[in-house]
């Protein structure tokens, strides 16, 4: 049986072969977080998988291996953080977190959970960028604001427009 930090690795390396099949590239940079983003928001709408969406089924274990990326992003980008898993912990899947070096503990697979039941307002991307923006030689990337005005589904009402 493998440790949570093998599944952990292996989980992220699926991921990113998984998002290679739809043709988007996780390639362990901060910025790849803006394809996680796009695709919550693609596969999922006021925290429930879209019908037929791959979210739809198995969403536990993509989640996990969503986080697994994140976190295994994480740790390549800012030197010094390690994951820290407890194989006796029967919520290990969800509990295991990153360690910073300044002593700042994350959650990847909370926030992937967060992610998926909040939307945007738990943007991965924004979450990645803050914690490696001292690490990285990588300005925010202002087209992240426009993803929710992607796709069809978008509510194109003016905010005032409510009841309409």
């Amino acid at each position: 049986m493998a440790s949570l930090l093998q599944d952990i690795k292996t989980q992220s390396d699926w991921i990113t072969k998984a998002f290679a099949a739809d043709k988007l590239n996780l390639d362990y940079t901060i910025h790849s977080f803006i394809q996680i983003d796009e695709f919550f928001d693609k596969h999922s709408k006021d925290g429930k998988a879209i019908k037929n969406g791959r979210l739809s089924k198995n969403i536990g274990p993509i989640l996990f291996s969503l986080g697994s990326y994140v976190g295994e992003t994480i740790i390549k980008k800012v030197p010094g953080s390690i994951w820290q898993t407890d194989d006796n912990d029967p919520q290990g899947e969800i509990t295991a977190s990153v360690k910073l070096p300044d002593g700042a503990i994350v959650f990847p697979m909370q926030r992937m959970m967060k992610r998926f039941q909040n939307g945007l307002e738990d943007a991965v991307y924004v979450y990645g960028h803050h914690i490696a923006k001292n690490y990285i030689d990588e300005p925010f990337d202002q087209s992240f604001w426009s993803i929710g005005n992607k796709g069809d589904e978008q509510i194109k009402k003016s905010w005032w427009k409510f009841w309409q």
